[in-house]
């Protein structure tokens, strides 16, 4: 005789004990002068770890529930400001996805005609090439081209194979590595203009560690379209 035993569900009892309140808010989310409730949750990927395998929010009023999925990181937080200025807040997420840099996973998300809609994020046109004498020409968008010189690393660049020792590019085709802007900033405006986001974006050369620069740019929502108000580049 053979007899079958029956497990528990133990993926689904684990995550049910995993799940983690970090934070509660109440904000008006929806416009009506009333404040919802917002639980701000983690699943922790291991009880000795301090990353969140899982992080996502429920927003709760007196008639319905929202959820709000965002992926893994650490240190999850969030900001309750009007981004597109429709007089009502919009929820900006952050948390940390782990490794060096400024790198942060953002979302921004509003709540429209009592559905959970996202805020897209801003993005720059920017483009590099080298060129000869240990140089990089940069273009970022709305500004004239920008010399970057690169000589700091000349032996480096010569051991690669890239320039030779009479300063000529050896690989015309090489392009500098452009990191994704991947870090945003609530920035008050003024007062009757209100909040809009700084971002930075990182420039590097041939490789990770040649690190160049980074583009700061002033971004403003409007007219459901993003625009900048300012940007320049800032060198290490």
């Amino acid at each position: 005789m053979i007899t079958l035993f029956l497990m528990p569900n133990c993926a689904l009892a684990t995550d049910k004990q995993q799940k983690q309140l970090i934070e509660t808010y109440y904000e008006d989310m929806t416009g009506d002068g009333v404040k919802e409730k917002i639980e701000l949750f983690g699943v922790r990927f291991a009880k000795d770890t301090t990353y969140y395998k899982d992080i996502f929010i429920t927003i709760t009023s007196h008639t319905k529930e929202w959820k709000i999925n965002y992926g893994g990181g650490y240190s999850p937080q969030l900001e309750f400001i009007d981004i597109n200025h429709d007089h009502i807040n919009d929820i900006l997420f952050q948390s940390d996805p782990g490794g060096s840099g400024v790198l942060r996973n953002t979302r921004i998300s509003t709540l429209k005609h009592g559905e959970v809609q996202d805020i897209p994020l801003p993005s720059q046109h920017v483009t590099g090439v080298f060129k000869d004498h240990f140089q990089i020409e940069l273009r970022i968008t709305p500004l004239k081209p920008k010399i970057i010189d690169i000589s700091h690393h000349k032996a480096d660049y010569i051991r690669l194979d890239i320039y030779n020792k009479e300063e000529k590019l050896l690989k015309r085709n090489m392009i500098p590595l452009i990191d994704p802007t991947t870090y945003f900033k609530p920035i008050p405006i003024s007062k009757e203009k209100g909040f809009g986001l700084k971002s930075l974006q990182q420039i590097n050369g041939a490789y990770q560690a040649d690190y160049l620069g980074t583009v700061e740019t002033l971004w403003y929502f409007e007219n459901e379209s993003w625009v900048i108000l300012k940007t320049g580049w800032k060198a290490k």
